[in-house]
């Protein structure tokens, strides 16, 4: 017979295993690579300051699990996440956590995300309030709220800002205190990476989306036009190393995120050969790997 005590533990050990899945800690590479960018750049202008880059790696990861509940309550409730989707399982859309509990734990993560940007306002001033609740009503608005950027076809451009431009150029920011064109320059291609696994995720769910009323850019584009944005977004960011060397003055270890083409050349020849549903999770993966290892690459050669 199963003790009390056994049983207790088991639910507790569930419990935990929902809230992991709930996290989704493969998402959270996108969210390293911005700030290793800005603190590069922070390097590069002799103003790099460590313990302000690290409170910044903290918030934007708490942002980052804060929107992954947001999307876990809000697409189960407008029934995107059901019985045919085709992702990784959702918690409240299995059933593991209620919609009160996932919102709990939203509210939790943001409230997290604001205690760091409490400590990053006493280092870098006002500008961070007015950034920290712009990015946490961005988190919460992807699914949530009375206009969903996600189910508006605004999602990519939300990321590209979010994860690429604002991430970038306020690392730098908390750190030279100060915001410059050479952070705003170097956060494009990061933008471009992160706004590729989000495209590998609405290429997979274009189906079940478009049944369910989310308006994703893929839905709006179609399949075809979703493969050929992800080649475009995979692509620029490698074409755009040499300008570095000319307009930001860097060395040629600028370049060192080559080593990661041929990764890209095989996702992009796998996402536009053709595959679909369940087969992309494997390349929505790799592809949030590429985006992190371009990113701490470019952030190396960016510095030396």
């Amino acid at each position: 017979m199963t003790s009390t005590t056994d049983s207790g533990e088991a639910r507790g050990a569930s419990l935990a295993r929902a809230w992991l899945l709930s996290i989704r800690p493969k998402t959270l590479l996108v969210a390293v690579g911005p700030v290793a960018v800005g603190t590069a750049v922070a390097i590069s202008g002799e103003s790099a300051n460590f313990a302000a880059a690290a409170a910044a790696l903290l918030g934007a990861l708490l942002l980052q699990v804060g929107c992954n509940f947001a999307n876990d309550v809000y697409d189960s409730e407008k029934g995107a996440d059901n019985d045919d989707r085709l992702g990784p399982p959702r918690a409240v859309q299995l059933g593991l956590l209620s919609p009160s509990q996932m919102k709990q734990g939203m509210g939790v993560a943001f409230a997290m995300a604001a205690v760091v940007g409490v400590y990053l306002v006493g280092v870098a001033g006002w500008p961070i309030i007015a950034v920290g609740l712009v990015s946490i009503l961005a988190a919460y608005a992807y699914t949530g709220g009375p206009y969903p950027l996600g189910y508006h076809g605004l999602g990519d451009v939300a990321v590209f800002l979010f994860f690429g431009v604002v991430a970038v150029v306020c690392t730098e920011f908390v750190q030279s205190l100060a915001f410059s064109a050479r952070a705003l320059g170097a956060s494009v291609p990061v933008g471009m990476l992160a706004t590729s696994v989000l495209v590998v995720n609405n290429l997979r769910d274009v189906d079940t989306d478009r049944a369910a009323g989310k308006r994703t850019l893929a839905v709006r584009i179609g399949a075809a036009g979703t493969r050929a944005e992800y080649a475009l977004l995979v692509w620029l960011p490698f074409a755009l190393l040499p300008a570095y060397i000319w307009l930001a003055d860097r060395s040629a270890w600028v370049l060192l995120p080559g080593i990661t083409l041929p990764l890209a050349l095989r996702l992009v020849s796998s996402v536009r050969s053709g595959a679909v549903g369940a087969e992309l999770n494997v390349l929505l993966g790799e592809t949030a790997r590429l985006s992190l290892f371009f990113s701490v690459l470019f952030a190396i050669g960016y510095a030396l």
